[in-house]
């Protein structure tokens, strides 16, 4: 789940908003020229395209929701009916809207715009949206606090993000504020990109109310009024306008201003750790992206060891030149604090994808997250057999789970039930051994029995006087029996076709109903271990106690023996 950062009163933060002016066609563009031409440049790369527009169905009429600058220039505008943009432009090259295509592209354009920060979030206007219907504001928040001396300070990180996204085909414009509501406003109704701080009250008072993020209707009515721009509503007596407008317009005024915090919530969760490595020239060949791993991993060490922690849970994200942005995770089932474990659990994760990695043009980053760390108990190693016995077994499970998953490494434990198709079940060895959100450090043997019974209620060891078939079905099979006498053992029965005589028996273990689980009308059952002539033996029961719970008992095969 994402996580909400809310705006710190102490500390000068800085959020960057992006608007997406035109991402239904640059989507649509990417996909037919692919993803390397450059938009401003599109008249000149290809001179043969026609004017592109995306319509949808809009109280009853099909309207044009987004267009590219093509279109625009021919004097086609949002909202309008596709029957008068084509009186214009006959040849209009015309698609559907598809709204979860563009969201699915927004995100991926969020995740890789957390080569800047972890903290990115979407920043659109769903309330205009929804009540126009016309078109949608694609848009993204970012909060560079602290991050912008990385890149050379703000000026570098707004020019950077520009040309990367510009080269990757999109249409965007960029403020970086010390509000979200003033980056935002000045961001699609403004000029400039970069509000310097304690500037943006000053700066974001010339621009439409439209700026302020509200409902097309509210500023349709301030308008009727004379009330236009932000600056028209700053002066004037807040009561009256919070009494005829609403509150909502108070609050997004003072969210601007920076009178009121705002909160973002990022689509990621922040990692606790995180190393990355950057390149000017891009790597494609795996050997060099396993050297980066290996490289990232060991400068992991040494924060672990300060922090007295060990890794549970980590993502390696590889952030390729074209925008695509490739993930992997790993779980260990103990804290590691092994840079060469890491890398070889990579491998794995890598070998499990039956695939090789597409570098495309390269990567130019890679990163390494610590999701989650639990604390590392070091532990004297065996000088004779050169470390302890259980390291094996735990870097075997790490190495399935690498390449199967760790959810499918799992072993049998017991439940304290006597119904026998509900004594046993499975669990990850991951959460025995302590996975991660069940605790710290690494489970003895004694800690993952408490685990256990945690998970599945009131865990406890078999019984081993208790003799049980080896082989015991899902589902108990109904058979025929005859016996001599109704509560007693059968003489002969038939089960899957074959009639079987019965030469000896053993029983009853009885084992009566969770009345709990299956209700008052469950049944008690009777066992028998029962052996036929040619010496097979068979576990079945009787279902309901004669005369009691049923005067016609039904007979049931629950298991073969040896």
């Amino acid at each position: 789940m994402p996580q909400t950062i809310p705006t710190s009163k102490t500390h000068r933060q800085r959020f960057l908003s992006i608007a997406f002016t035109h991402l239904p066609t640059d989507r649509i563009q990417r996909l037919r020229w692919g993803k390397s031409w450059i938009t401003d440049r599109i008249s000149d790369a290809h001179p043969e395209t026609q004017p592109l527009v995306v319509t949808g169905t809009v109280k009853n009429a099909i309207r044009i929701l987004a267009l590219d600058s093509r279109a625009r220039a021919h004097g086609i505008r949002k909202g309008q009916s596709l029957s008068d943009a084509r009186a214009l432009v006959h040849d209009l090259d015309c698609h559907q809207a598809d709204a979860d295509a563009d969201h699915a592209a927004l995100l991926r354009i969020a995740s890789w715009c957390e080569r800047y920060t972890p903290l990115v979030g979407l920043g659109a206007n769903p309330d205009a949206e929804r009540e126009t219907g016309v078109g949608g504001d694609h848009g993204l928040f970012m909060d560079i606090t602290g991050c912008a001396h990385l890149m050379g300070g703000e000026a570098a990180l707004v020019a950077d993000l520009e040309a990367r996204l510009l080269a990757q085909g999109f249409h965007a414009r960029l403020c970086l504020a010390d509000t979200p509501g003033a980056a935002w406003a000045m961001a699609r109704h403004g000029a400039a990109r970069i509000i310097s701080e304690d500037s943006h009250g000053e700066a974001i008072l010339p621009l439409s109310l439209s700026g302020l993020r509200l409902q097309p209707a509210l500023v349709a009515s301030l308008g009727r009024v004379g009330l236009k721009t932000i600056g028209c509503i700053t002066s004037l007596p807040r009561a009256p306008l919070a009494a005829r407008f609403g509150a909502g317009l108070m609050q997004r005024l003072d969210q601007a201003l920076g009178r009121e915090t705002e909160a973002i919530s990022p689509l990621m969760p922040v990692a606790e750790l995180s190393t990355e490595r950057r390149f000017a020239d891009p790597v494609t060949h795996h050997d060099a992206v396993t050297h980066v791993i290996s490289a990232l991993a060991a400068a992991m060490i040494e924060p672990l060891e300060r922090r007295g922690l060990g890794i549970r849970r980590c993502r390696l994200r590889l952030f390729r030149v074209d925008g695509h942005v490739a993930a992997l995770e790993v779980q260990t089932a103990r804290p590691l604090r092994d840079a060469r474990m890491i890398e070889r659990l990579f491998a794995e994760r890598l070998a499990g994808l039956h695939e090789d990695l597409d570098a495309g043009f390269g990567f130019d980053l890679i990163r390494l997250d610590i999701l989650h760390a639990d604390p590392f108990e070091a532990a004297q190693g065996d000088m004779v057999a050169g470390g302890r016995a259980s390291e094996g077994h735990d870097a075997l499970v790490d190495r399935l789970g690498a390449r199967l998953g760790l959810d499918r490494v799992q072993r049998f434990v017991m439940a304290d039930t006597h119904i026998p198709e509900r004594s046993f079940a499975r669990i990850q060895v991951a959460r025995l051994n302590g996975g991660p959100g069940n605790g710290s450090g690494r489970w003895s043997g004694a800690h993952a029995t408490a685990l256990a019974m945690e998970l599945l209620p009131d865990q406890v060891e078999p019984d081993p006087l208790i003799t049980r078939p080896l082989i015991l079905f899902d589902r108990p099979e109904l058979l025929s029996t005859i016996a001599e006498v109704p509560d007693g053992p059968p003489l002969r029965f038939r089960w899957r076709g074959v009639a079987y005589e019965v030469a000896r028996a053993q029983g009853p273990e009885r084992i009566a109903c969770e009345w709990w689980r299956d209700g008052r009308g469950a049944r008690t059952r009777d066992y028998f271990r029962v052996e036929d002539r040619q010496g097979y033996r068979f576990w079945m029961f009787r279902h309901g106690l004669y005369g009691r719970e049923t005067n016609e008992p039904a007979w049931y095969m629950h298991g073969l023996f040896a």
